[in-house]
């Protein structure tokens, strides 16, 4: 089966907002989760080279980004005819993408939920195709003025251990079109990339179970769908540089940061539930 990627511009602010309000219950067993697991490379998908290169005599955009531009990002992979899952990415802190040095804290969120546009949003969950997440991998690579190339985070979960146990799962994951929701993880950080850095890439590599025919335990066939997203990273201007301008709107929750790992990275616990209202 194939899985046709398309990326939408950017997120309603309304739906930014919903997701920054979520409840943030289960906080401890999540931290936990995300500290035991950070650096592990087990089940990473392979990461592709980055797609860009510095620009000459300009810090406009040193690696080529839609996150980057528009704070935020959508992209949508059909896993069945008339059925979509969706990848939400959106810049916290600093919402001004501009700002995302080598050296400071980059804190996104991201969620990942599904849609079913043969029944209506409303129907009961027997009338829809169930999709289970069984797990959420993400690589990265960096870009560097150096032509060297490193990978700051390996990262693979149960999605299941990321959320309240009162969601609905089963052997196969994480039910991610129940009336509960998909799976939140509010923030995320990126904390200091080599110095020349102008770039990172993250790949994600989402397992999923897809229901063939709706109430047919018997219909499920598994997949995996690798939404990637490049991020530009730009240099700290001198005072004689002048401003760096550029803001993006994306959501943003207290601007508080999560615990830091061995790895150099920090997470706020994930949650199960909707997204938008």
């Amino acid at each position: 089966m194939s899985i046709r990627p398309t990326a939408r511009r950017r997120l309603g602010v309304a739906a930014l907002a919903a997701a920054a309000a979520l409840s943030l219950s289960g906080c401890a067993q999540v931290v936990e989760a995300f500290n035991s697991i950070s650096g592990t490379s087990e089940n990473v998908a392979a990461t592709p080279a980055p797609n860009a290169t510095p620009a000459t005599g300009t810090v406009e955009m040193p690696f080529d980004s839609q996150f980057t531009y528009d704070g935020s990002v959508r992209m949508t992979y059909e896993i069945a005819d008339g059925l979509d899952i969706i990848l939400d990415f959106w810049a916290v802190d600093s919402k001004r993408t501009r700002e995302w040095y080598a050296d400071n804290a980059k804190t996104f969120g991201f969620a990942v939920n599904v849609k079913d546009t043969r029944v209506d949003e409303k129907a009961v969950l027997k009338q829809k195709r169930r999709v289970f997440l069984s797990n959420v991998s993400i690589s990265s690579q960096t870009a560097q003025s150096s032509n060297q190339v490193s990978s700051p985070f390996q990262f693979s979960a149960d999605p299941r251990t990321l959320v309240p146990t009162d969601t609905i799962r089963s052997s196969k994951g994480l039910l991610i079109n129940s009336y509960q929701g998909g799976l939140l993880v509010p923030e995320t950080t990126i904390n200091q990339l080599p110095p020349d850095t102008y770039g990172i890439t993250l790949q994600f590599a989402l397992d999923v179970w897809v229901e063939g025919a709706a109430d047919d335990d018997k219909s499920f066939v598994q997949q995996t769908v690798y939404p990637v997203i490049p991020i530009a990273i730009y240099p700290r201007e001198t005072e004689t540089d002048g401003s760096t301008g550029g803001a993006t709107d994306g959501t943003s929750n207290d601007g508080s940061q999560g615990t830091t790992g061995t790895d150099g990275w920090t997470t706020t616990p994930g949650t199960g539930g909707p997204t938008t209202p």
